[in-house]
């Protein structure tokens, strides 16, 4: 058996590509991780929603993940999150219904604002809280 101190890595490194190129993706250094933002959607709205987390049942994936909600009003979703957006997939938690044609939402904001009445007035609400806080505090 031969061994070598080639590393093909570093052959990759110094072909001369750009930092900014289109090969950029090449080796998943720009690809975004959707469970990472599946994570950071979560974290964004779970104070005005009932339930809120990232299926640890569907399959996550560079460009795809999923994710389980319940709205205050009790309603149960799967959104699906890819580069399109987020989209309901489900009207129950770790499941996907491939005749469901709901729209995307660019946001989960957008989408939560959409499925959920009291949802949208605790964002609200929250977030009048935060301005008066603010506000207070540039008083003093």
């Amino acid at each position: 058996r031969m061994e070598t101190d080639y590393n093909p890595m570093e052959m990759s490194n110094n072909m001369g590509f750009e930092e900014d190129s289109d090969y950029r993706d090449f080796d998943g250094a720009d690809v975004k991780d959707m469970r990472l933002e599946a994570e950071a959607v979560v974290n964004d709205v779970l104070f005005a929603v009932s339930n809120m987390f990232v299926s640890k049942i569907l399959p996550c994936a560079e460009d795809v993940a999923y994710i389980n909600v319940e709205t205050r009003e009790r309603n149960k979703y799967c959104l699906e999150l890819t580069e399109a957006g987020l989209r309901v997939v489900a009207y129950a938690f770790d499941q996907t219904d491939d005749s469901l044609q709901t729209p995307y939402h660019e946001t989960v904001y957008s989408l939560l604002d959409s499925l959920s009445p009291a949802y949208r007035e605790f964002f609200g609400n929250a977030l009048l809280q935060r301005l008066e806080a603010l506000k207070k505090d540039s008083q003093s």
